[in-house]
């Protein structure tokens, strides 16, 4: 598939955009504080080219927080910082691969890694997701030798499933036998609200065939811009350079301004309020859902910031978004998602950026969408 037969995002208002968390709640005063300091008084060093793999200070930030909360043992001489997720994926694609290697893609899956990874010249082995996450069997009979696998492991997007542990193995000893590379999506992890959340991919890497990418878009905000990596140390040296042929370094500014607010555990604690909020939001979601919208099926997820919902049949999904997006309201059909592994027709609703009082009226206008006739099946 090329970039140009990639689905475009549909236009529409915020209310249930996926992937936004919830904006209200961010500690805006705070973090203005720091960051106008860092803006203000910046140091000769802040100044100069600045190291590739990002300011050390934030690297050594990002490490201690993963270790706490991911399980991942990494030096912060193993972390970038990037911009954004979706540059990390760049990346991992301008690195790892040459054009008509073959790429395991979840399906349905992520469309900005799907888009990253075609225009990197790869050849896409969609293998499908079930209630285990990324099917690793299927995946080695249609592709042995892929040379690399991306997955979503602790909240697969777009389905929400996490992957078992015995998936998890069996993708890492298939890479360790083949060579391949994985890359590892961890996004939504910070956000589990029934049960304990499997430690990440990365943590069990022991043959370092793993590339973490991570972000502070769905934990801070997405206009931010600010991601890291975490890479194998066989792979640092080529990521530089790859890196100093692009955009050489990330802002001083915004990581300086992260680092404080790290430093300070004001990112530790906006992450407890907004697991606290999140849940709040998805409960409430699910409850207005199921009272004014009762044909839509919520499947079940742990976590994350958006829930799918099931049409009933005689439903288009494209066609129920575009509806919803004419009335400024943001949810993605799944089938777009989809390369092969088609899905029921469900929608993709994000709850943690609608404020509680707006989830009503959000709703309504989304009942109102699924009732115009144009969105069913001729």
């Amino acid at each position: 598939m090329s970039i140009a037969e990639l689905p475009v995002e549909v236009a529409g208002g915020t209310a249930f955009r996926v992937g936004l968390p919830a904006l209200d709640e961010f500690p805006v005063a705070g973090w203005t504080d720091i960051h106008a300091t860092a803006a203000r008084y910046p140091t000769v060093r802040m100044m100069r080219y600045h190291d590739p793999l990002g300011d050390r200070r934030l690297r050594e930030e990002i490490a201690a927080h993963l270790a706490t909360v991911r399980g991942i043992d990494c030096s912060p001489d193993q972390v970038m910082v990037v911009s954004g997720s979706q540059h990390g994926v760049d990346l991992a694609a301008r690195v790892l691969l040459d054009p008509g290697d073959a790429v395991w893609l979840e399906d349905p899956g992520d469309l900005g890694a799907r888009a990253a990874l075609a225009a990197a010249g790869a050849d896409i082995v969609p293998v499908p997701v079930d209630a285990d996450g990324l099917d690793v069997a299927t995946g080695v009979a249609r592709r042995p030798a892929a040379r690399m696998a991306f997955v979503t492991p602790s909240h697969q997007f777009p389905m929400g499933v996490t992957m078992s542990l015995e998936r998890r193995l069996a993708l890492l000893e298939w890479a360790a036998r083949t060579g391949a590379w994985i890359v590892e999506d961890d996004q939504d992890c910070e956000f589990r609200y029934e049960g304990r959340p499997l430690a990440a991919l990365k943590s069990v890497d022991e043959n370092h065939r793993v590339v973490y990418v991570g972000t502070f878009s769905r934990t801070m905000f997405p206009g931010l811009r600010l991601g890291y990596l975490v890479l194998p140390p066989e792979l640092m040296n080529a990521f530089v350079a790859v890196r100093l042929s692009t955009d050489v370094h990330r802002g001083t500014v915004d990581q300086v301004a992260m680092t404080e607010f790290m430093a300070r555990r004001g990112f530790a604690r906006h992450l407890r309020r907004l697991r606290k909020t999140h849940g709040e939001r998805r409960g409430l979601l699910v409850s207005e859902l199921a009272q004014l919208i009762p044909e839509l099926t919520v499947l079940p997820s742990h976590g994350g910031l958006h829930v799918v919902a099931r049409l009933p049949s005689d439903h288009d999904d494209v066609a129920a978004s575009r509806a919803a997006a004419a009335r400024g309201i943001h949810a993605w059909a799944l089938s777009t998602h989809a390369i092969e592994n088609r899905q029921a027709p469900a929608l993709l609703l994000g709850y943690a950026g609608v404020r509680p009082s707006h989830m009503t009226g959000a709703v309504r206008v989304l009942a109102e969408a699924l009732r115009d006739p144009k969105e069913r099946h001729d």
